[in-house]
């Protein structure tokens, strides 16, 4: 939840919380916790009454209308709304450089599917996530925030005004990979539709998977494989997997 008066977004969860204070607990501006968590916090109090910051004991009540959530975990930190940089050339010719692989999302517009992305990319390594500035797009959220579970802290998210003219741009540089039920390589392949070079990897949405004119601007298509695929099945017997869930499938295979 944002606070819209004070520029400030609700950090709740045990484990968002504590990532976010040994990684950029200078972020903080208040804190509020209830008698149950106090224990684990004691540090964090002492930094806060060192730099004058604020910090409260309240009631699970008062910390569900902080964040607007019953998933607090008894604790919500509130810090300035997180900025999300304008992607440019300079950032993807270093990816390029560094050989340093990206993940785009083409309007996914649930908190909680992001949230469960950028977990995952922390688990894997994937520094970089690129949304596009969509009112479908989802942004980082207080959702998004506790369900990335520390996630947030380990990865850079960049907005583009297009995904299709960011992929016009990297051409030659990254391989740039779409994922789509009719493609007919599989995530396993990765290794070798890369050869070696970085790679754009863009996920689409539940509802309608990426769009025509990204699906265009792809130099491979890729599917993770369902049951009965090799045997002559022409489609999973569910529409297709919860995006987050084909994100930790597709970083795994990357990270190989």
């Amino acid at each position: 939840m944002k606070n819209t008066q004070n520029n400030e977004l609700a950090v709740c969860g045990l484990s968002a919380v504590k990532k976010l204070e040994k990684n950029r607990g200078d972020l903080i501006r208040r804190l509020y916790f209830t008698k149950e968590t106090a224990p684990l916090f004691g540090g964090l109090c002492k930094k806060l009454a060192k730099n004058h910051g604020i910090y409260n004991m309240v009631e699970s009540e008062d910390l569900e209308k902080l964040c607007g959530s019953v998933h607090h975990q008894g604790v919500v930190a509130m810090i300035y709304a997180p900025q999300i940089a304008p992607l440019d050339s300079d950032v993807t010719d270093g990816w390029a450089a560094a050989g340093e692989n990206a993940l785009v999302l083409d309007r996914i517009g649930n908190a909680n599917n992001l949230g469960a992305i950028v977990r995952s990319a922390a688990f894997f390594g994937m520094k970089n996530i690129v949304i596009p500035n969509d009112e479908a797009q989802s942004s980082i959220t207080t959702s998004s925030y506790r369900v990335a579970e520390g996630g947030m802290e380990y990865v850079k998210i960049y907005s583009v005004n297009s995904i299709p003219r960011l992929m016009e741009a990297v051409r030659g540089k990254m391989v740039r990979v779409g994922t789509d039920l009719s493609a007919e390589k599989t995530v396993s392949q990765l290794a070798g539709i890369c050869a070696g070079k970085p790679a754009l990897v863009v996920l689409g949405n539940e509802e309608n998977g990426i769009s025509d004119e990204v699906r265009k601007n792809c130099d491979a298509l890729v599917i993770i494989p369902f049951a009965g695929m090799g045997k002559g099945a022409k489609e999973p017997q569910v529409e297709s997997l919860n995006v987050a869930q084909a994100a930790s499938v597709i970083l795994y295979e990357l990270s190989k």
